[in-house]
């Protein structure tokens, strides 16, 4: 059996999958509440992370009543982006910023100044954005540089867990691409950037591709746990990269739409594919040798957390999907811009606001979920009308995340989209994808390509039904983003 841990934003869940694919049992811990001390900053205890880590491995066990010693590799996915920061003895010097954190645009403007827009496009492939890992290690050294003096190594979330567990200092190619200090195309560190940026090389982990074993479980991470003492632990990759192995999104033309807290339309590329505006990300593809570029909605899936835990508490998300479900395609003229984070695809703006635009008398609250349904999946799509500007071929789209576990929006995706997508026998998220990635270091398979096709399997096609009313719904949702931005100029 293979273990993927997915270290996601909410909690931490593990999922055991057998050589056919099947998922034998799963089990997930909830983390701590963000904390923002200030508007659009949010920070977590990675320390939290490594609790839930290891109920979650725990769970998973006594689940299907497995031991550790069953186990034949690990491999790890979670939340991009996040910075990490450790001392010369391991310890963590402080809460880490997270990637919908929003605090470090003056870094952003000063690192984009220093090396040049276009540059930077070059040399990362990616324009200097808040959610990325070196602008928080920007902003930590302006505002707390006695923390910033004592730093010796920076990971990301799920590279955290991987040291707790192993005691090594490691990291995928696919996560790397999310920090900013990354040379996407050669798939290596870019030594110009952490010149250019003050961040001293020794500081990053050695890097690998997704499916190669870069630790084994170590005995302090074996007693934490229950996990077999050498155990091999995969590099893995970040959530999208893991998700994306998951679906089977390798070749170019397959396309995911995932729906998480935040969302994410993703599509694998043969080579590096840079907008040179930086509206998409492009990022080393988990799988050897292949790239991605993906559109990133801040605010998706949380967007219908916030309306029910502002507006309905106490109702259950089925609850609101059935009564979404009253209200006619289009929501009546009702929009929503999901702006909550800011916003990164296609506006680069940590400054934009959410709003619902269009309300009448006439407007219930079926129409306002609806509505939050209709522009997550208009904001999505913002990123498929890039791809076919940048001429990235779109021939199938799987759909994944909460988005795809209730029929009303897997319609409203299709109905958005205007084109059929695709559901999978086992839509298991990153977590899955994680413990095909482990399963390949260790011969079950001989390459990514050959483990999605023996354990991913398409279960449902859904087409569209109401593009017509969705495309003139979205010429409307168009108009939204520059009007806001007008008004918060004042």
């Amino acid at each position: 059996m293979f273990l993927g841990i997915d270290v996601g934003t909410g909690g931490t869940r593990a999922v055991l999958i057998d050589r056919a694919g099947v998922v034998v049992a799963s089990f997930s811990s909830e983390h701590a509440a963000i904390h923002s001390e200030h508007i659009g900053w949010a920070e977590q205890d990675p320390d939290d992370w490594w609790r839930a880590a290891r109920e979650a491995i725990a769970g998973v066990l006594a689940a299907c009543g497995a031991s550790g010693g069953e186990i034949e590799a690990i491999g790890l996915t979670g939340q991009m982006h996040g910075c990490v920061m450790l001392d010369a003895e391991g310890a963590v010097l402080r809460p880490a910023l997270i990637w919908c954190d929003q605090r470090t645009q003056p870094q952003c403007d000063w690192l984009t100044e220093k090396i040049g827009f276009a540059r930077l496009i070059e040399l990362t492939a990616n324009p200097a954005l808040p959610n990325f890992t070196l602008t928080k290690l920007l902003w930590v050294r302006e505002h707390q540089p006695e923390i910033f003096a004592r730093i010796a190594h920076v990971l990301c979330p799920k590279d955290y867990v991987r040291y707790r567990l192993t005691g090594e200092f490691a990291m995928d190619m696919q996560e790397a691409s999310g920090t900013l200090l990354l040379d996407v195309a050669h798939r290596r560190w870019s030594e110009e950037v952490a010149g250019i940026a003050g961040i001293p090389m020794a500081w990053l982990p050695r890097l690998f591709e997704g499916p190669e074993i870069c630790a084994r479980i170590s005995s302090a991470g074996a007693g934490a746990t229950g996990l077999a003492e050498g155990t091999p632990v995969a590099a893995g990759a970040g959530d999208q990269g893991a998700g994306a192995v998951g679906m089977g999104i390798l070749a170019p033309g397959s396309v995911s739409a995932t729906i998480g807290t935040s969302g994410v339309v993703f599509a694998a590329t043969d080579s590096p594919v840079r907008d040179r505006l930086g509206r998409l990300h492009t990022f080393c593809h988990a799988s050897p040798g292949r790239w991605h570029v993906m559109g990133v909605t801040n605010g998706a899936g949380f967007s219908l957390r916030y309306f029910r835990d502002t507006f309905s508490p106490g109702s259950s998300y089925e609850e609101l999907l059935e009564l979404a479900a009253k209200a006619p395609a289009g929501s009546d003229g009702l929009l929503w811009a999901p702006y909550l984070f800011g916003e990164r695809t296609p506006h680069l703006d940590p400054e934009a606001r959410a709003a619902f635009v269009g309300i009448t008398a006439s407007h219930e609250r079926a129409h306002f979920i609806r509505a939050v349904l209709e522009g997550v999946a208009f904001s999505l799509r913002d990123t498929l009308t890039l791809f076919g500007e940048l001429k990235i071929p779109v021939s199938a789209m799987r759909l994944g995340g909460g988005g795809a576990r209730g029929p009303l929006w897997r319609q409203i995706q299709a109905d958005v989209y205007g084109r059929p997508v695709e559901l999978l026998e086992a839509e298991e998220g990153g977590a899955f994808g994680a413990a095909l990635l482990a399963g390949t270091g260790v011969g079950a398979w001989p390459d990514v390509e050959a483990a999605c096709a023996a354990t991913v399997r398409v279960a449902e096609t859904i087409p569209p039904g109401d593009a017509s009313v969705m495309n003139e719904a979205y010429k409307r949702y168009r108009r939204v983003y520059p009007a806001l931005r007008e008004i918060a100029k004042g």
